[in-house]
């Protein structure tokens, strides 16, 4: 079965897509990026932004019925790999011990200088 997710209290999709798709014990999060639940950005540091996109990402991944401990592979986008030592520190509290599989990108975001997105299993078993 096959549900989709658009969250309230996440920031609204920026296209048409969902916040995530649920496939059996697999969630799929669409890209998360740091902005309030209004879609509103306010720039910061790279340590801030990366804090609130996990959190947006958390905010998904429990509507879904997942948590952020159940990530098995994030990619995570940067506009800038000098950003990754800062990215890197902020992430880890997210993530303290047994991390996911991780990608990371330095790509050409708008704005924003992290966007990540996710895959959940729901190791219900």
């Amino acid at each position: 079965m096959r549900e989709t997710f658009v969250v309230p209290g996440a920031p609204p999709p920026a296209g048409h897509y969902s916040h995530a798709v649920r496939v059996g014990d697999v969630v799929y999060v669409s890209g998360q990026v740091p902005r309030d639940s209004t879609g509103a950005y306010t720039p910061a540091d790279v340590a801030t932004e990366t804090r609130l996109t996990l959190g947006n990402l958390a905010t998904v991944a429990a509507a879904a019925g997942a948590s952020l401990a159940d990530a098995v592979k994030v990619t995570v986008y940067l506009a800038d790999l000098a950003y990754t030592p800062e990215f890197n520190r902020a992430y880890a509290e997210f993530f303290p011990t047994a991390p996911p599989v991780r990608t990371l990108v330095a790509a050409g975001l708008r704005d924003v200088k992290v966007e990540v997105d996710a895959i959940l299993h729901l190791d219900r078993g």
